[in-house]
C-alpha cells in the first residue's frame, strides 16, 4: 500500500492504495466521483478522462501513485456550484449526448481540446482529436456542434474579458 495524496476538484485528499490501483479506480473507489468512468480499461474509449496537472489524461492509464503531488480534475469540478461549464452547457443544449455514458469524457476531452486551440477549431480538428473517446450512440454530429458551440463561447468571453480589462 501507498499512500496517495491529490488536489481533486480544488480539494486536497489523500488515501492509500495498493501499488496496482489505476486512477480511474482510486477517483471513484477511493474518493466516490463516479462521475469519472470505466469503459475498457486499454485506453480504447476515453471514458475516464480526467485532467491531471492541467492535460486531459485517460485515468485507466495511469496509477494512482503516479498521480499522487498533482492537481486533478474530473467531471464533477468542472461546474461552478449550480452554473454548468460552456461545454457543459453546449453539450446539453446541441444534444451532444443520448445514453450519457461517453459523455464525461467527452467533455473532459473537449475542454482540454478548447483550452489548446484558444483562436478556435473547426470541425476536422474536432473530428481528429475525439479519435480516442468513443461513442456508441450519436454518430457524434451533435458532439462536434457542441465542441465547436463551447469553442466559440468561450473565444468570445476571453475577448469580452480582456475588452473589459
Amino acid at each position: 500500500m501507498s499512500d496517495v495524496s491529490l488536489m481533486v476538484n480544488g480539494k486536497r485528499v489523500s488515501g492509500a492504495a495498493e501499488d496496482r490501483t489505476l486512477l480511474v479506480h482510486f477517483l471513484r473507489e477511493n474518493l466516490g466521483l463516479t462521475g469519472t468512468h470505466v469503459g475498457c480499461d486499454t485506453s480504447q474509449c476515453g471514458a475516464c478522462v480526467v485532467h491531471v496537472d492541467g492535460k486531459a489524461v485517460k485515468s485507466c492509464t495511469m496509477l494512482a501513485v503516479q498521480a499522487s503531488g498533482s492537481t486533478v480534475l474530473t467531471i464533477e469540478g468542472l461546474a461552478n456550484g449550480a452554473d454548468l461549464h460552456p461545454v457543459q452547457a453546449a453539450f446539453k443544449e446541441h444534444h451532444g449526448l443520448q445514453c450519457g455514458f461517453c459523455t464525461p469524457g467527452m467533455i473532459m476531452t473537449a475542454t482540454d481540446m478548447i483550452s489548446r486551440h484558444p483562436e478556435g477549431l473547426d470541425e476536422a480538428t474536432v473530428r481528429a482529436e475525439l479519435d480516442g473517446n468513443i461513442c456508441r450512440c450519436t454518430g457524434y454530429h451533435n458532439i462536434v456542434k457542441a465542441i465547436l458551440a463551447a469553442s466559440k463561447t468561450m473565444k468570445g468571453s476571453k475577448g469580452k474579458a480582456k475588452q473589459a480589462a
